[in-house]
């Protein structure tokens, strides 16, 4: 077995037989004088997640003028990220830069969300587009996600 092992979990039988499974080697290794460190959480977001994510926020940075003027992808990731975790009640913080010239925003990565998170966010950006009047196109896979309406 490999010094490192990622499983995903998805039904408490196959969870208890994986369990038993690893057991064995932790048992091993830790026998041999090893040190073991386990880590369990929520699965991350998917490939398709950050596929769909990334082609809305590609969609809009291409439509979309923001304070004048078009944004990044980037850019709208933080501004609509942001936006969601207020909206979640989650902490956002607003911090003097560390080189003294304005401030940044301080938040969660995207890449740390779990699969019911990032599918959280993704609707967050849909109703955020209707709100605003931003037709989406209705499937992320399609072409047009990537070009521009302008």
């Amino acid at each position: 077995m490999s010094q490192k092992m990622t499983i995903s979990l998805y039904s408490p039988m196959q969870a208890h037989t994986e369990f038993k499974r690893v057991w064995e080697w932790v048992k091993a290794m830790v026998t041999a004088g090893h040190r073991i460190q386990m880590t369990i959480s929520p699965e991350k977001r998917s490939d398709a997640e950050n596929r769909i994510l990334h082609a809305m926020l590609g969609y809009i940075s291409k439509n979309v003028d923001w304070a004048g003027k078009k944004r990044s992808i980037d850019v709208w990731k933080r501004l609509l990220t942001a936006a969601w975790c207020r909206a979640t009640n989650e902490h956002v913080e607003i911090l003097p830069a560390v080189d003294g010239h304005g401030v940044d925003i301080v938040f969660r990565r995207t890449s740390e969300l779990s699969r019911a998170e990032c599918a959280e966010l993704i609707t967050f950006i849909q109703a955020w587009c209707a709100q605003s009047g931003i037709p989406l196109p209705p499937h992320p896979s399609e072409p047009q996600y990537f070009e521009s309406t302008t």
